[in-house]
């Protein structure tokens, strides 16, 4: 069920992260076309603009020749001269203003100066005559025109009764200050939107804007446009078809009320996803850890209860001899209490291990001890455990070297060995032999176990060494799973390393080696447990 709700909740996460990212995705993809639709109207505003700006220039000039209708078809052209009195002041650089009138029923054109040459006033009547036939409609109002090569003319038409053109009344501008002079005022006429969507931000730090002719040169414009994603371009038909292109600066999109698009959340959704998943297989190693814990745990129970069970059985059977007089001899009585003493040291090295086991998990570490000669300890266990082998049909042999001395305590040495004793024996099999082998390995003491017993897999070598690990054997023998581990433990405690390895006649090859070091004589504890022969040196 725990698992069924892990995976539930997964998938949940799963389709909470798709939903977020769907709707991060719109909302971005929403917020962007927003303000690329505020930059394309702001762009229509700025051509707005600049019809209304040229309006201004051209109605005093213009506006009583071209107001109202003609009475008649046949209105004569007006002297040019009549409403050139009324353009601005002549342009920098002694560049002149000239009024021009152009007959659309008969192509006929007059200058009000002679400034221009009958050549250019003939291409300034080309231009506003093709202009009038392709783009005349009676509300256009004024155009201006910039034909290449000729100076820029704004100009409106007079038209008859019933809407057909008669004349075009135009006036040039000033080429050097067309920029100042239409485009720029037009820039800053008026508000670019009817609704506030700025804060109260002037539009000239928000926007760039560019302004090019038809033929794409670039009039006004941003010395040094920034790059944006939002943009928007709008052509104004009757003023000389310039093209407004609109461009909102990255730094001014989180000043409109707009707001900038929000960023990906991508990111943040692959990692809670991730981390779900990681939860999730946490979880499940846990669970795993955890069944295979309760399984270690019975396992041990199971182990130790059939440990604990033979020897209190060989002990109460005795007990009771002894106790009831069952004993005919004196023999008997020896052979009952050295059993019990033997099922009663076995007791005791379980007991050992698994209060080892228990300091080693709440982080107890015995001391190491003071320098200590390994012979004599061997030897007394050897002899200790002697009683069991023999109950077992096992024999012992040893081959020790005297003069090998280790930084550790006697118990150490003896739990050490007889863990590694008792788990030949198991496994030995009955009628076996197990031998016992003290020797030195350049600075180390080397202590090996061999029994004749089936051996150790290479794919269980490491296994073995952990707590609770039971390897299956021929035999079917069972244990607490706790005396290699507590082996390797003190092993790895006292600086040294344990291994197993193949026996050369067969069966395997526990080996034990520890750091040797030099025996202290001062020290009581040295002297107490040096050889004999050592003793016999000190005077």
């Amino acid at each position: 069920m725990l698992a069924a709700l892990l995976v539930l909740a997964l998938v949940v996460t799963g389709l909470l992260a798709y939903e977020a990212h769907v709707a991060a995705r719109s909302h971005r993809e929403t917020a962007e076309r927003a303000l690329r639709d505020y930059a394309s109207v702001a762009a229509w505003e700025m051509v707005a603009s600049l019809g209304e700006t040229l309006d201004a220039i051209a109605a005093p000039m213009l506006g009583a020749v071209t107001a109202g209708k003609a009475a008649s078809p046949f209105e004569p052209l007006a002297d040019p001269a009549s409403f050139a009195a009324r353009a601005p002041d002549a342009c920098p650089g002694g560049e002149q203003r000239t009024a021009v009138a152009v007959d659309l029923r008969d192509g006929a054109a007059r200058a009000s100066t002679t400034t221009l040459s009958p050549a250019t006033i003939a291409r300034l009547r080309d231009a506003i005559v093709a202009d009038v036939s392709e783009s005349f409609r009676q509300e256009r109002g004024f155009a201006l025109l910039t034909p290449r090569g000729l100076p820029p003319i704004v100009y409106g038409v007079r038209i008859a009764e019933h809407g057909a053109p008669l004349a075009a009344y135009g006036s040039t501008l000033c080429a050097s200050t067309l920029g100042s002079e239409l485009i720029a005022p037009a820039l800053r006429r008026r508000a670019l939107l009817p609704w506030d969507v700025t804060g109260g931000v002037p539009m000239d730090s928000l926007l760039d804007v560019d302004v090019s002719d038809a033929d794409g040169t670039l009039l006004w414009g941003t010395a040094a446009p920034a790059a944006s994603a939002f943009g928007g371009q709008a052509t104004a038909e009757r003023v000389a078809r310039l093209r407004v292109s609109v461009a909102l600066r990255p730094t001014a999109i989180t000043r409109l009320r707009i707001g900038p698009p929000p960023g990906s959340r991508l990111p943040l959704l692959v990692t809670l996803l991730v981390t779900t998943i990681g939860l999730l297989g946490v979880a499940v190693l846990q669970l795993r850890r955890e069944q295979e814990l309760a399984r270690l745990r019975n396992d041990f129970v199971a182990g130790v209860s059939h440990e604990l069970r033979t020897p209190l059985a060989q002990i109460m059977l005795f007990a009771e001899t002894l106790r009831l007089g069952r004993a005919r001899s004196e023999g008997e009585r020896r052979q009952a209490a050295e059993i019990i003493v033997q099922e009663g040291q076995r007791l005791m090295q379980l007991v050992e291990n698994v209060l080892h086991f228990a300091r080693n998990e709440r982080g107890l570490r015995p001391a190491t001890g003071a320098p200590l000669a390994l012979a004599p300890v061997i030897e007394e266990t050897l002899a200790r455990f002697s009683p069991l082998a023999a109950a077992a049909e096992v024999t012992l042999d040893a081959a020790v070297d005297d003069d090998l001395f280790v930084t550790i305590d006697a118990g150490t040495v003896r739990q050490i060995l007889l863990n590694l004793l008792d788990n030949a024996v198991k496994h030995g099999g009955s009628g076996g032999r197990v031998t016992v082998t003290l020797a030195r390995a350049g600075d180390d003491a080397r202590l090996t176990v061999e029994d004749e017993g089936p051996g150790v897999r290479s794919a269980d070598r490491e296994r073995i060494w952990l707590p609770f690990v039971r390897v299956p054997t021929a035999n079917g023998t069972s244990g607490s799973g706790l005396g290699l581990s507590v082996v390797r433990e003190l092993v790895v405690l006292h600086g040294g390393r344990a291994s197993v390895e193949d026996a050369p006649g067969g069966g395997a090859r526990f080996v034990v080696v520890l750091p040797s070091s030099e025996p202290t004589w001062t020290s009581e504890h040295a002297l107490a447990s040096a050889p004999r022969r050592a003793r016999e040196r000190v005077p």
